[in-house]
Order: C-alpha cells, then sequence, then structure tokens
C-alpha cells in the first residue's frame, strides 16, 4: 500500500482511537467484584503492576488539570505521557507539512510562477508554524495565554536559529567539493572545500536581512525604557511585518518579469566588457589614465582604426565589422541585436552613424560604469576592464541558466491538479486540527517537569514543522553543484523571511489584540544575531568553506545559552 494512502487512514485511525476515554477507579469506593489488577487485597502485588502503579493515584483537583483538547483527544498529567502525545501531535504536524509541501510544489508545477507562486504556496509553506503560534495565544485567560505564547516564541526563535545554524550548516557539510580539485583531496578540508552559491542566493540572504526591521521596532520602547510606547510600537512593528510580507509576496509575483529585464542588462553589460576589452587590446595603451578618468587620445586611436574609410564617421558596416572582430564568449547575442544596442548607446543625433565625440563620450560612460562596478580594481584599466569583464560575464552565465528553467510538460495535468488540491487542503486541515493539542502537550510536559516550555518547543517543534524543507534543502546540496546548492540556501532564507514576516504578524497580532506583555529580549536576540549575521555574512560573499559550518554548528547551543543566562540571570524576562 503507497504512503499516500496510508497516512492518511492512519490520521483516521489516530483520530477515532483517540475517541477513547478512561476513568480512574477509586479504590475507597471499589466494589470488591471489580478487580484492580491485584489478585487481593492482602495477596503481594506483581512487581509488573507495582512498576505501573508505583505513582499514587491522583486526586480530584489534579484530574480536574488535565483538559481534553475539543473534549475527547486524551490528556495526562504525567511526564512520560505528554511526551508521547507532543511526539505522536508532532509527528501528525510533520506530515501536514509535508502534504503542504508536496502539494505546493505539484501546484506550481503545473501553474508555474506568478500569482498562486508568489502569494499562495508561501503562505502555505509557513502555515504549520504560523498556526501553531496562533493557537499558542488563543486558549484561555490572557494570564493563561501570557504562559503559552512562550511555546510560540519558542517555535518562531527555534524555527530561525535551527534553518541558520544546523541546516546552514548542514548544506555546506553534505554539498562541499574541492575549491581547486587535487589529485588527493583531503577528506575535511576546512578552507580548501566548501560550497559556492550564485548571486540571487546573496540577493534572498538580503531580502532576509531586511526582514527583520519589525523585531528592531518592536524592541525600542525596552531599548530607550519607555514603556508606555510599548502598546504603539507593537501596532506600528505589526503593520511593518505585514507590509514586509505583502512587499515579498509581490516581489516573487513579478519576478519573471524581472529576471528578464536582468537578462537584457546582463547581456547588455557582457557587450560592453566584450567591447572594452577588445578596444584594451586594440589600441595598445590605457584606456584611463592615472586619474582613473577617460583617456580621450587613446579612444581617438581607436576610434580611427574602426573608422576603415578615415570619412570622419562609424558607419553601420564598420561597426559590424567591429563586432565580428571581437568574440563575445558564451553569450547568446546575434550581430544584428549587438548593432542595435551599440548604435542606441552611441548614435545620441540618430543619423544612423557614429561620429568622433559620440564615440568618445560612448566609451567614456562605459569606462565610467565598469569602475563602478569594481571600485577595488583601481585605476588600472586593464585590471578594470578584466575584471568588469569576468563579473559581467558571470552575472550573464546565471541568468542565462535561471532563464533555461522550463516548466516540463506534465501528463494527466487533471489527475495532478486534484492530487495537488488534495494534498494541500488534506495537509491544512491536519495543521490546524493538531496545532492546538499539540500546543497544549508541550505546556503540559513543561509542568510536568519544570522546564521552560520556551526550550521545549525552541528544540523540539521546529523539528516536526521545518523537517520537509530540511530534508529538500539537503537533497539538493548533496548534488554538490552551484545551481542546486543556491537553491537550497535560498529556500532556507525564503523560509527565515517568512518566519520574520508572516509568523512574527501572527504573534504580535495576538500580544497586540490579546493585550499581553511584550517580555521577549533574549527571545528577539537570538533571532537578530542569527538573521543578521548571517544574513549580512552571506550578502556579500559566495563561497563557503567549510569551517564555516563548525561556526554554525556551535551558535545553535550558544543562543540556548544566551537565552537562558539573560532570562535567568540577567533579569531580561
Amino acid at each position: 500500500m503507497s504512503t499516500q494512502i496510508t497516512r492518511p487512514l492512519l490520521l483516521l485511525l489516530l483520530i477515532f482511537i483517540s475517541g477513547a476515554v478512561s476513568r480512574p477507579i477509586d479504590l475507597a469506593l471499589q466494589d470488591p467484584a471489580i478487580s484492580d489488577g491485584e489478585l487481593n487485597s492482602t495477596s503481594s502485588p506483581s512487581p509488573l503492576l507495582l512498576l505501573v502503579r508505583s505513582k499514587p493515584p491522583q486526586s480530584s483537583s489534579a484530574a480536574e488539570s488535565c483538559e481534553q483538547t475539543y473534549g475527547f483527544l486524551p490528556c495526562t498529567t504525567s511526564a512520560v505521557g505528554n511526551l508521547f502525545l507532543s511526539i505522536v501531535y508532532g509527528y501528525l504536524m510533520f506530515i501536514a507539512a509535508t502534504y503542504l509541501s508536496n502539494g505546493s510544489e505539484l501546484l506550481l508545477e503545473i501553474l508555474g510562477p506568478g500569482v498562486i507562486g508568489g502569494l499562495f504556496l508561501p503562505v502555505l509553506g509557513a502555515l504549520p508554524d504560523a498556526l501553531l503560534i496562533l493557537v499558542s495565544g488563543l486558549s484561555g485567560s490572557p494570564e493563561t495565554a501570557q504562559d503559552q505564547v512562550l511555546i510560540g516564541m519558542g517555535l518562531l526563535a527555534g524555527s530561525t536559529v535551527m534553518l541558520l545554524t544546523l541546516l546552514w550548516g548542514s548544506c555546506i557539510v553534505v554539498g562541499r567539493s574541492e575549491f581547486s580539485p587535487t589529485e588527493n583531496p583531503t577528506r575535511f578540508n576546512l578552507s580548501g572545500s566548501g560550497i559556492t552559491t550564485d548571486l540571487w542566493t546573496s540577493y534572498a540572504a538580503r531580502i532576509m536581512v531586511i526582514s527583520v526591521i519589525p523585531f528592531i521596532i518592536v524592541q525600542l520602547p525596552k531599548v530607550f525604557r519607555f514603556p508606555s510606547g510599548e502598546r504603539i510600537m507593537l501596532l506600528v512593528s505589526l503593520l511593518a511585518s505585514i507590509a514586509l510580507l505583502l512587499s515579498y509576496c509581490l516581489y516573487q509575483v513579478f519576478q519573471p518579469w524581472i529576471q528578464r529585464r536582468r537578462l537584457a542588462y546582463a547581456k547588455q553589460k557582457h557587450l560592453i566588457s566584450g567591447l572594452l576589452k577588445h578596444a584594451q587590446e586594440k589600441v595598445f595603451g590605457k584606456l584611463l589614465t592615472s586619474d582613473g578618468d577617460p583617456n580621450v587620445e587613446y579612444i581617438k586611436k581607436l576610434y580611427t582604426t574602426i573608422d576603415v574609410d578615415g570619412n570622419g564617421v562609424v558607419s553601420v558596416a564598420e561597426l559590424r565589422a567591429l563586432i565580428i572582430g571581437f568574440q563575445l564568449d558564451e553569450i547568446d547575442l546575434d550581430e544584428n541585436d549587438a548593432m542595435g544596442r551599440i548604435m542606441e548607446e552611441f548614435d545620441t543625433n540618430r543619423d544612423n552613424s557614429i561620429q568622433e565625440e559620440e564615440f568618445i563620450d560612448g566609451i567614456s560612460r562605459w569606462l565610467k560604469e565598469a569602475k563602478h562596478v569594481v571600485p577595488s580594481s583601481g585605476t588600472d584599466s586593464g585590471k578594470i576592464i578584466n575584471d568588469f569583464h569576468s563579473r559581467a560575464r558571470e552575472e550573464h552565465d546565471m541568468m542565462i541558466e535561471r532563464s533555461d528553467e522550463a516548466v516540463e510538460s506534465i501528463e494527466n495535468r487533471s489527475w495532478v491538479s486534484t492530487k495537488a488540491v488534495l494534498l494541500l487542503l488534506l495537509g491544512t486541515v491536519v495543521a490546524a486540527i493538531f496545532a492546538d493539542p499539540l500546543v497544549d502537550a508541550v505546556d503540559n510536559f513543561s509542568k510536568a517537569t519544570n522546564i521552560p516550555s520556551f526550550f521545549i518547543s525552541f528544540i523540539a517543534m521546529p523539528l516536526a514543522t521545518n523537517s520537509s524543507e530540511a530534508v529538500s534543502a539537503i537533497i539538493f546540496a548533496s548534488r554538490k553543484k552551484q545551481r542546486t546548492s543556491s537553491l537550497a540556501f535560498s529556500e532556507i532564507y525564503g523560509a527565515v523571511t517568512m518566519n520574520n514576516t508572516l509568523c512574527l504578524a501572527v504573534f504580535l497580532a495576538l500580544v497586540y489584540l490579546r493585550n499581553l506583555v511584550w517580555d521577549f529580549s533574549a527571545e528577539v536576540l537570538v533571532i537578530l544575531i542569527a538573521s543578521v549575521m548571517m544574513g549580512l555574512f552571506a550578502s556579500f560573499r559566495t563561497t563557503f568553506p567549510l569551517w564555516m559550518s563548525f561556526v554554525a554548528f556551535v551558535f545553535y547551543p550558544l543562543s540556548l545559552v544566551v537565552v537562558y543566562v539573560l532570562d535567568h540571570f540577567a533579569g531580561w524576562s
């Protein structure tokens, strides 16, 4: 029987079994005809029964403290029982997240990017976390909600930190390859091996950094010590998180158009860099002076070499000869397209020819653009042009790689569409049903063991809601290709961005509408450190050596220590 069939049956079976409710046997009022598991009151009990009954019977007040979720799901006050329930409900949330992930992928294959892929699917991906955060602050009185909302904050912080530490580091470990392949590569080359991502992954990291703005806003009353402004800052932060969420989704909606524009721009820069490189080799001199200004004398010499007939203008035929004379390596740009772009740039008076002044102005603009793109190359025109050419070729290759991603033809589109919708509906229903029981089980386990609920939700609950994303990212990274590694890390940064926008918006709405106290400075601190540190780090580099993974691994337990010390010893909570 397939997994897609057995899992729904398992869910139904668990729901039916959960309707069975037991009642405690009162030994004082017990009828002799009713067996309590012992042969009689005087015989020695079995050692197994002693183990089971080692805990004294609960009083009626203790029994009343165990409240069944929805009035029929099982509950218990023991630590072992709540641990078991947490595992079961956590597994059901994992199944829900898997259904949502699989359904989203199928729907995206059918519909492609656009409104559905940009607005609907990112929200579905973060739905399990958002539901758990929502139910953590809805139940009971404000005092109960204030206590249980720690579970939601633990999930939010734990999910973000786990993604940016354990998962981030694991992707480097499984996806590592030698930067400079050797005959005898070492097993753990800490600095000579690692992973490489593309520039778009860096942009995803920058978006993730921007998404932490609401966290900073909501902490302003704590930083500047004006508690009277806490409510207004909660509202401002809520509005900011919603605005960032909408902006992020709209960015994804319009991303295909942006990609095409960027592809055209990448081709343009590649054309510019190719022409400048050819010009640098042609004039036997530097196109920039020692001060970094365009060298007009050498630009005029270049113009003279292009103006073959010496009539003082460069015609279309002479321009075509120039383009044929240099190679635009690995670029899909024909001669007519290249001529059109150059004429558009240089022929300012639109007479279908290029005068000397127009040529000097055009080359000067291109040289200034090259200096702006690679400012670290100094004033050496040869180095600037070579670096600019390498950068343009890299960006062009990246854009070609992205634009070539075509949606494969799908057979039985109606069946695949139906399957996608059913998976999404089932995942949503399961997540909605079992979010509240999971929060109750974690809260009861926390009370039974005296372990703060924050740490339980920080460590355990992200495993249930983010396992599907984690497995997907690790599989992509394990293929040891730049493109697949980029997909893996983009998945991580996108998930954190949704945590910092959608999930935070749900949490802030709970705190504001239920008039709860915002007292999560230590938790916000570890989220900010992880998001900003890793985001800035990934924004300005595309190569990550293996040793960085161990730094990420160390930060995970360190973040728990930071929260514990600040809350219990520094008085932040």
